[in-house]
C-alpha cells in the first residue's frame, strides 16, 4: 500500500530548512507564472477571470498535497478549455460544476484500480492529434480579442467554426489600437526568453505590466477593452457551490466528465514523467491520479474548473529548485494572497495580452513538430488516426 502514500511523507523524512527556502522561492516564482496564464485560460474556458485562480489555489494545493510526484505543480490548463467552455454554453455553472465533481470521482476511482500504470498504452498519435487539435482551437478562438473585433448582438461563438465564422463576417471592425497592444504583448512573449539574464522573471509578467502601463497611459489606448470593461472580478474568498444536480444531468453530463477524467490523467501522468527525468526521481502514478481526482473535486466545490499537473509550471518549478510538494502548496498560498489582496487590479489587463498570452501556450502545447515528424514518419494507419482525431 506504500504506493498509496502521498510523496510529501517520504520526501519529509529527509526534509532540510536548505530545501524549505528553495521550495518557497520556486513557489512563489512559479505563482507569478501562473497568475496570468489562470486568467487567461479561464476566460479562454468561457468562465469569469477569478475562477483561473480559485482552481489554481484549491486545486494546486490539494494535488501538491496528496500527489504521487515531489514537484507536480496543478492548476488550469489549456487541454480543458474548449471542453469547459462547451459544459458551460449548454448545461450553464451548474453543469461544469457536477462535471468536474464526477470527473474528480472517476479519477479517484481510476487511481485506486491501478489505471495509472495502464494510461501510458493509450497511442501517441491520439494525444498528439487532440493536443494539436485543441491548440488551433485556442488559436481561433483569441482572435477576435488580438484584433479587437466587435460582434453584433446575438452572434453564436460557442463552437470553434462559428468563432472562425463570426471572426470573417466581422473582419471590417478590426481595431488598430487592440492590434497595437496585442502585437506588443506577443512580441515580449517571444523575445524575453531569448535574453538568459532575464529568464528568472516570466514574460508573460512583463507583457502584462507593459500592456497596462501602454493603455492606462497613452490615451490614445484608452479605449482597448481590458478584463474590467468586459467582466465584473470578485475579490475575496469564493463560498462553496453545491449544483443542483438530477440524473438526467448527470447522464447528460457523463461523457463530458469521462473526458476530463482521461485527459486530466494523461496530462498529469505525462507532466510526472517529464518530471521525473528532470530531477531523477520516480512518481507514484495512482496515487497521482487519487490526488488529481480530489484536486478536482475540491476545485469545482469552490467555484473553480477542471485541473491537471501542468508541464510548463512543473518544468519553471524544478527550473527555480523546488524539489518537495511544499513548492506546490507555497504556488497555491501566495496565489490566495494575490486574490485577497490584488485581485482587483487584474481588471487592468487588456484583452489583447491575454490573447498573446493564449497564443504562445498553444504553441509550446501544440507540438507541430512532433505532428510533422509523425506525418512524414509513420504508416498511413497511424496518420488517419492522428488528423482524425486532430479534426
Amino acid at each position: 500500500m506504500k504506493e498509496f502514500v502521498p510523496k510529501i511523507f517520504d520526501v519529509m523524512k529527509t526534509y532540510s530548512k536548505g530545501q524549505l527556502v528553495k521550495d518557497v522561492v520556486a513557489g512563489i516564482i512559479v505563482a507569478i507564472i501562473a497568475l496570468p496564464l489562470s486568467i487567461a485560460l479561464a476566460l479562454a474556458s468561457g468562465v469569469s477571470p477569478e475562477q483561473g485562480i480559485y482552481t489554481a489555489i484549491f486545486a494546486g494545493f490539494v494535488i501538491s498535497f496528496l500527489g504521487g510526484s515531489r514537484v507536480q505543480i496543478a492548476g488550469p490548463t489549456a487541454a480543458f478549455a474548449t471542453i469547459v467552455a462547451g459544459i458551460v454554453a449548454r448545461n450553464g455553472m451548474d453543469g461544469l460544476i457536477t462535471a468536474t465533481i464526477m470527473a474528480g470521482i472517476i479519477l479517484v476511482v481510476m487511481g485506486f484500480l491501478k489505471f495509472g500504470n495502464l494510461i501510458r498504452f493509450i497511442p501517441y498519435t491520439i494525444t498528439t492529434g487532440f493536443t494539436f487539435g485543441i491548440a488551433v482551437t485556442i488559436v481561433i478562438g483569441q482572435i477576435k480579442d488580438f484584433l479587437g473585433l466587435t460582434y453584433p448582438a446575438g452572434t453564436s461563438t460557442v463552437e470553434t467554426m462559428d468563432k472562425l465564422k463570426a471572426v470573417v463576417l466581422n473582419i471590417g471592425t478590426f481595431n488598430v489600437k487592440a492590434f497595437i497592444v496585442g502585437v506588443v504583448a506577443l512580441a515580449i512573449l517571444i523575445i524575453w526568453p531569448k535574453f538568459k539574464a532575464l529568464d528568472k522573471i516570466p514574460p508573460s509578467l512583463i507583457a502584462v505590466i507593459v500592456s497596462v502601463v501602454m493603455v492606462k497611459f497613452i490615451p490614445a489606448l484608452s479605449d482597448v477593452n481590458t478584463i474590467g470593461s468586459l467582466y465584473t472580478i470578485k475579490k475575496g474568498l469564493p463560498a462553496v457551490s453545491i449544483p443542483s444536480v438530477n440524473i438526467d444531468m448527470i447522464m447528460t453530463l457523463l461523457p463530458d466528465a469521462l473526458t476530463i477524467a482521461v485527459l486530466a490523467g494523461i496530462e498529469s501522468l505525462l507532466s510526472c514523467v517529464v518530471s521525473d527525468g528532470m530531477i531523477g526521481s520516480r512518481h507514484k502514478p495512482n496515487m497521482e491520479l487519487v490526488a488529481q481526482g480530489a484536486g478536482n473535486i475540491v476545485s469545482a466545490l469552490f467555484g473553480g474548473i477542471p485541473a491537471t499537473g501542468a508541464i510548463a509550471r512543473t518544468a519553471a518549478n524544478v527550473k527555480n529548485g523546488g524539489r518537495t510538494p511544499v513548492a506546490g502548496m507555497v504556488h497555491s498560498v501566495t496565489l490566495l494572497i494575490v486574490l485577497v489582496v490584488l485581485m482587483p487590479y487584474a481588471a487592468w489587463i487588456p484583452m489583447p495580452a491575454i490573447a498573446a498570452i493564449l497564443f504562445i501556450v498553444a504553441y509550446n502545447m501544440s507540438g507541430w513538430r512532433e505532428m510533422v515528424n509523425l506525418v512524414k514518419h509513420s504508416p498511413k494507419s497511424d496518420i488517419l488516426v492522428l488528423l482524425t482525431t486532430m479534426i
